[in-house]
């Protein structure tokens, strides 16, 4: 690919030089502080080979370019009249940043991150939930049973302490004190004061009003309350001198938001909760055809825009307050329609390269990884795309009728969680696999009668499918792509292994950069994963890009958008270019500092030309030490 072309298609389409008040790359992306997003042709930039992908975030608009990104960053600003100036670039993007930052995509960006690490708990819980309810319908346990009150503890514990779980994640996402956010939630779900509101009477605290109200199992009033807690906590923090800290800041802190919550923060919350849940159940009580048909069309619009983070809430509200679902039903319509779209580009394709991609896509995509169809080949020949959003409609309104609802949190809305609309009416089930294979059928027959305008064969489909080199620094040489074989990889870090799909950044946790798992570390240090060479290290040093002695490329990627850091906290071991072995330490970090700075610290660890594998296999260990087997790349 001619990398000169280019970034002279990325400079034009987000809006020209002037339009760029800055530009910056780390391992991945460009990231670019534009004067107007909207300027930016997004769409067309996500179906320009050589890009993986287009995201805003925090203000920032970033192209997705994988390992090339320093030869198509250097392009680019050889292509601009003025080189951006990089020594006013911390003060400028910080202030810039604030100023841009869509409060709305904010809004996103915290419900994306709080609630995607929790899933994994809610998940499993909700599956053992569904599993005591068919035991129970089948007759072959008795709801009276010691066995059947265990099980249902098991399934019950995460949705009723999920104000605890939550003060976690959400204290995390805003940078405050975990284990201060946990204590809080724990201090308004005693059994005392359950106990003294469960009557529904007020009480009071220092002679002022305590409302009744009950908060197991929601989410809204804990949201609030952590929220307003982290300012406490700061504030408290800032004004203690550094010996009382540990003493002051987490009494006074308990102390003021405790009996907030309970007079104000936490009633409001409720009542916020209850009518959310509320009028999505009337909504599909009194108009569920339409509310069907609308949600279902339109929900990979949502996906794409980003605004599905905000249906989170609402899915775990209703699923705890009610105990059922109507949204993860119209997910499920409109990912398998992607994957019927993709079918249907299949069957009209007359270009052989189209045709496998397409298949392979949708088959991923009705298994509920939407993604590679959606951005391959659905939205690059736009026809489908709309096929698509017609099929997940029609799917929804037929739901809509048949009044399906999903009984458990998903992590994927595709075939495998299909278990999800299980209940004692067995027809809930026909119905969902009903409704998704109208949407398949729907997408792909419609995708067939529009046609599309094909490329001509040479251009590549999709970003996945063409090769990606391995980006150089001015000291690094990377050797000519061997002929891969199985790879093992051993962990860099010592800590808990994660799945990508819990890293809060679509390039990771859609697997756009590449195939892995994520680590969140205990220990502030970096080892090398493989024998090999080390061909790229961030000027920040959140990022270290690393080719095995057998080819694999790979990237370890130190937290989030710890790019804006610049280089603080961490200690590069190595330079580009430097020859390493299993176990070397590459890099040395401040894992506390960098989290009190109110950035994540999971650490990505994937392969970045999975191209050239045909899967990864998991060593199956849930926490890890420096050097353990992670994962193994098969060929």
């Amino acid at each position: 690919m001619d990398k000169q072309q280019l970034s002279k298609d990325i400079l034009k389409l987000v809006g020209g030089e002037e339009n760029i008040d800055q530009v910056t790359h780390c391992m991945t992306r460009l990231r670019f502080n534009l004067n107007d997003n909207q300027k930016a042709d997004k769409a067309t930039l996500k179906n320009t080979p050589g890009v993986m992908g287009v995201m805003e975030n925090g203000g920032q608009f970033q192209v997705i370019i994988g390992n090339d990104v320093p030869v198509v960053y250097n392009a680019l600003v050889g292509n601009m009249s003025k080189s951006p100036n990089a020594e006013n670039a911390s003060s400028s993007a910080s202030t810039g940043e604030k100023k841009k930052r869509n409060p709305i995509s904010a809004l996103f960006d915290f419900i994306s991150g709080m609630f995607t690490p929790i899933l994994p708990a809610i998940t499993g819980a909700g599956m053992i939930k569904g599993i005591v309810a068919i035991l129970v319908a089948l007759g072959w346990l008795s709801d009276t049973s010691s066995t059947y009150i265990i099980l249902s503890a098991i399934g019950d514990g995460a949705f009723y302490f999920l104000p605890i779980i939550l003060a976690i994640s959400a204290a995390r996402k805003l940078g405050s004190n975990m284990y201060i956010a946990a204590a809080l939630a724990a201090g308004i779900m005693h059994p005392s004061i359950t106990a003294l509101l469960a009557d529904g009477h007020n009480s009071s605290f220092m002679g002022i009003t305590v409302i009744a109200a009950t908060y197991s199992s929601t989410v809204i009033p804990i949201v609030l309350a952590v929220w307003i807690a982290s300012y406490v906590e700061k504030a408290v923090d800032r004004v203690t001198h550094a010996s009382l800290k540990l003493l002051v800041v987490p009494t006074v802190t308990l102390l003021i938001m405790v009996p907030l919550t309970l007079m104000t923060v936490g009633p409001l919350g409720t009542v916020l909760g209850n009518g959310l849940s509320g009028g999505i159940s009337w909504l599909f009580d009194n108009m569920s055809i339409f509310a069907s048909i609308l949600i279902g069309g339109t929900m990979s619009l949502l996906i794409i825009t980003g605004m599905h983070y905000a249906l989170l809430p609402i899915v775990v509200g209703s699923m705890t307050t009610l105990g059922y679902d109507f949204i993860i039903p119209l997910m499920f319509a409109a990912n398998l329609a992607q994957g019927g779209a993709a079918f249907g580009v299949g069957l009209r394709s007359r270009n052989g390269k189209t045709k496998s991609l397409a298949y392979s896509t949708g088959l991923t995509a009705i298994m509920g990884i939407t993604e590679p169809a959606m951005y391959g080949i659905n939205m690059k020949f736009k026809k489908p795309f709309i096929a698509a959003l017609i099929g997940g409609a029609v799917a929804g309104g037929f739901m809509g009728i048949f009044n399906v609802k999903s009984y458990v949190i998903t992590g994927l809305a595709g075939l495998p969680s299909v278990a999800a609309f299980i209940s004692p009416a067995i027809s809930t089930l026909l119905y969902a696999l009903a409704g998704g294979l109208i949407a398949i059928v729907v997408a792909a027959i419609i995708t067939y009668i529009l046609g599309f305008q094909e490329e001509s064969e040479s251009q590549p489909v999709a970003p996945a499918a063409e090769p990606a080199p391995a980006a150089t620094t001015t000291s690094a040489v990377v050797t000519e792509e061997a002929k891969a074989q199985d790879e093992q990889i051993f962990s860099p870090i010592t800590g808990e292994v994660k799945p990508l799909s819990e890293v809060p950044d679509p390039a990771f946790s859609e697997e756009i950069m590449g195939k892995g798992f994520a680590i969140q570390p205990s220990e502030g240090r970096v080892v090398s994963p493989i024998n090999g060479t080390v061909f790229s290290l961030s000027k920040s040093g959140h990022a270290i890009g690393l080719v095995s002695d057998t080819g694999a490329e790979m990237l370890i990627h130190i937290g989030i958008d710890t790019v804006k850091l610049k280089g603080q906290f961490f200690s590069p071991k190595v330079q580009a270019g430097a020859k390493v072995a299993v176990g070397d330490v590459l890099m040395e970090f401040d894992r506390e500092q960098i989290e009190k700075a109110g950035y994540t610290t999971i650490t990505p660890v994937i392969i970045t030309n999975m191209h050239q594998y045909e899967s990864i296999e998991s060593a199956g260990r849930t926490t890890i030490k420096e050097k353990d087997l992670l994962f193994t790349a098969k060929a």
